[in-house]
């Protein structure tokens, strides 16, 4: 990456990889299509040509189909959700699963704005899904932590 340009990373020679958390994402939508919840898994990339290895990982996991919207552009969340959307009705989707967070930037906001899009109802960082008598069930682990503080040490701001 060039810092003092910020003209970006240099993708060539770049081995391009999935997304660990669209893994997770991509994993749990195989396990509901072996389940017979869903019909078909279709793994979707959004970059450079060379994001075709993302496919074929995906592929590999259990994918039925790939689809990529190749763009040399640098995309933005907005953007990645305006393609998918328009995916999603081109191919009649019921359910869409994406990863809780990019990892270049650990940004949360394509899957809210896909949602906003297509007026769909979302949940966020789902750790199980399942269907259950026609719903779909999503299970969500929550993390809580305390913060203890002494009226002294309150800090200056609040």
């Amino acid at each position: 990456m060039c810092i003092r340009d910020r003209s970006g990373v240099d993708t060539a020679h770049v081995k391009m990889a999935i997304n660990p958390f669209d893994e997770i994402a991509l994993e749990e939508a195989v396990r509901l299509k072996e389940s017979g919840a869903a019909t078909e898994v279709i793994a979707v990339s959004c970059g450079i040509s060379a994001c075709q290895d993302t496919l074929r990982t995906a592929l590999g996991i259990g994918a039925e189909r790939g689809i990529l919207i190749e763009s040399d552009a640098e995309l933005q969340p907005l953007g990645v959700a305006k393609m998918l959307a328009a995916i999603a009705q081109k191919e009649a989707s019921q359910l869409i699963m994406l990863g809780k967070q990019a990892i270049d930037d650990d940004c949360n906001q394509t899957g809210q704005m896909l949602a906003a899009l297509l007026g769909w109802p979302q949940a966020t960082c789902a750790s199980k899904v399942t269907l259950e008598n026609g719903r779909l069930i999503v299970q969500r682990e929550i993390a809580v932590s305390y913060t203890h503080l002494r009226a002294h040490e309150t800090p200056e701001h609040l």
